[in-house]
């Protein structure tokens, strides 16, 4: 294990680690989703919780990628966290993402097919987005906060982060937004939390992740 891989295991999941902003962090969270609820905004509500939950399907992939490689994740975070949920995943970054599909679905234009440069604007603003995220996180880099090891996924390599790391969450978010039932939102939402809850509680009892 590279050191900064070493570095994120030794605070998994550790509670010694809590910090009391936690709490306030926790409540924002609650009141973005509670305000977007009594606004009976529910298509921003399932494609957020759309996006959030496909954050977690890529800390898990990311998760079981240092364990069999015996070298580290695709990312890391070794810095201080008030909970290291997993060797790339803190609870910070979590709420962030909760917070960040929020502000994706509220972007969107009522009309699914205006086009914007003569891009449809879901495409176009899930791109845009995903090259924003993907410059966030070269800072984070540069700074420390976020390790990357892997030759293939670094600032010298950006589509790939691009790709894997950002453009799913946006299209999927955006995807579940859009769907014409409540019914068939409900339904793919809860097959990602269901499918995300077995694989983390799987794979962390069996120490993988």
């Amino acid at each position: 294990m590279t050191p900064s891989a070493t570095q994120s295991l030794a605070h998994l999941r550790d509670p010694a680690t809590f910090q009391w902003y936690v709490i306030p962090l926790l409540l924002v969270v609650m009141y973005l989703y509670a305000d977007n609820i009594a606004a009976r905004r529910y298509n921003v509500v399932l494609g957020a919780l759309a996006f959030w939950l496909m954050d977690w399907v890529n800390e898990i992939w990311n998760g079981l990628l240092a364990h069999f490689s015996g070298f580290a994740p695709a990312w890391g975070t070794p810095g201080p966290s008030a909970f290291q949920i997993f060797i790339g995943l803190n609870i910070e970054i979590s709420f962030m993402f909760a917070m960040m599909g929020l502000y994706a679905m509220r972007l969107l234009p009522e009309d699914r097919k205006l086009r914007i440069l003569g891009i449809n604007n879901r495409l176009f603003l899930a791109v845009i987005n995903s090259i924003a995220c993907v410059g966030v996180e070269i800072v984070l880099n540069r700074i420390g906060a976020l390790t990357w090891d892997w030759r293939g996924w670094n600032a010298g390599a950006p589509w790939l982060i691009f790709l894997v790391g950002y453009l799913p969450f946006y299209l999927v978010g955006y995807w579940v937004h859009d769907l014409p039932t409540r019914r068939q939102q409900i339904t793919v939402v809860g097959a990602l939390a269901s499918i995300v809850t077995l694989a983390a509680l799987s794979f962390g009892t069996l120490g993988w992740i």
